[in-house]
């Protein structure tokens, strides 16, 4: 599923990475998750997304599959 890299940047811009305060880049550690997964019909849109740790959001994609 294509995901909207525009989307991604104004939430960054938005919500600086928890790691080292930047909005743009990487983030260590962090990923951008979606809130409400786009296969369960949620919105690609910086308001659906949020800061997850890479092990949180591996395991919250375990349970949503």
């Amino acid at each position: 599923m294509a995901r909207s890299t525009t989307a991604k940047h104004q939430f960054q811009k938005a919500h600086p990475c928890p790691a080292n305060g930047r909005t743009s880049g990487p983030c260590p550690g962090y990923v951008i998750d979606h809130v409400v997964p786009l296969k369960r019909g949620g919105a690609d849109a910086a308001s659906n997304m949020q800061w997850q740790t890479a092990a949180g959001a591996k395991a919250k994609d375990r349970i949503e599959d």
